[in-house]
């Protein structure tokens, strides 16, 4: 068994392998406090032939047991997931999946089960950081770790990870996830915060998410597996010319379109159009003609936000 351990805020955060579902490519337990969650990552070997997308699953699994309970009254048993637990898959989800090497399409599932639900309020948040944990040590090809804090605001003071009674008191209360290089992913609400503010909290909380991710590293470095390998796909750069010199100028006025499904269903006809005119019947190049008409569509949006301090909506 291999540990790892860091001090977050008085308490004490391990990450332990190779005790629990040793089967599973990758399989993580992290506690902090009185809260443990058990994070396992699994692929499929072989690649599923004529994706488009990542086939990933991601569930995290909060039952009754966790805080010492049974479930009473009409319904005995536990059904379906319930919404908070939803919620936090997605949340799981978000962070993790831009992660994954590119042209990597076998199907994975990644699960996250609450052991013990303590009052620490960071069930969720231990659940990214044990499934990056265990993707980071796992063989699946997985970039890098991610790491991820909820910060609030008490009394103009910032609070990495407040406990259930001291979110009561925040008038900021962000998760935001991250890589040792850059912020991935913000949500969480506030109370009429300024901007300086709100760019110190974000701050604040990579510099911690950077230690989280270092001490994923130290744990890689004693348990960690050799990734597969995974062939980039490779970008046909005449056909990719042929379809921004087609699309190009029609993407750029769609975008700027302020509702939003006739914007929608103008991108669609540019793309129906493109398709139509650079489609051989020699070979089928519809899945490589979208897969570039929507990266340009990306780039395009993205350039307009950061240059132009522009939306989509024109907003």
């Amino acid at each position: 068994m291999k540990r790892v351990e860091i001090e977050v805020r008085g308490k004490q955060l391990i990450l332990e392998t190779g005790k629990f579902a040793k089967q599973a490519d990758g399989a993580v337990l992290a506690q902090y406090g009185d809260t443990v969650v058990l994070a396992t990552a699994v692929a499929d070997k072989n690649p599923k032939e004529g994706l488009d997308f990542f086939p990933l699953t991601v569930d995290y699994q909060e039952k009754a047991y966790a805080a010492g309970k049974i479930p009473g009254g009409f319904f005995k048993r536990e059904g379906r997931p319930s919404e908070k637990e939803i919620l936090t898959s997605r949340l799981i989800d978000r962070p993790i999946r831009p992660l994954f090497e590119k042209g990597f399409y076998c199907e994975t599932q990644c699960i996250v089960n609450v052991l013990s639900y303590g009052d620490e309020n960071i069930a969720d948040i231990l659940g990214i950081i044990s499934m990056s944990a265990s993707l980071t040590i796992s063989d699946i090809p997985f970039k890098a770790p991610v790491s991820v804090v909820r910060i609030g605001r008490i009394a103009g003071s910032f609070v990495i990870n407040p406990d259930l009674r001291e979110v009561e008191e925040c008038d900021l209360n962000l998760v935001v996830a991250g890589s040792e290089d850059a912020v991935i992913m913000v949500e969480g609400e506030a109370q009429e915060i300024s901007e300086p503010d709100l760019l110190e909290a974000l701050d604040v909380a990579h510099r911690e998410i950077k230690r989280l991710c270092a001490v994923q590293q130290e744990l890689r470095a004693l348990a960690g597996r050799e990734k597969r390998m995974v062939t980039p796909p490779v970008v046909n750069e005449n056909l990719a010319k042929s379809v921004r010199d087609v699309s190009l100028d029609k993407i750029k006025m769609a975008i700027t379109i302020p509702d939003k499904l006739r914007r929608q269903n103008t991108l669609d006809e540019i793309l129906k159009e493109t398709i139509e005119r650079l489609n051989t019947p020699e070979k089928d190049l519809t899945r490589e003609i979208m897969d570039i008409f929507h990266e340009t569509e990306k780039d395009l949006v993205r350039g307009m936000i950061i240059h132009e301090n522009r939306r989509a909506d024109g907003r």
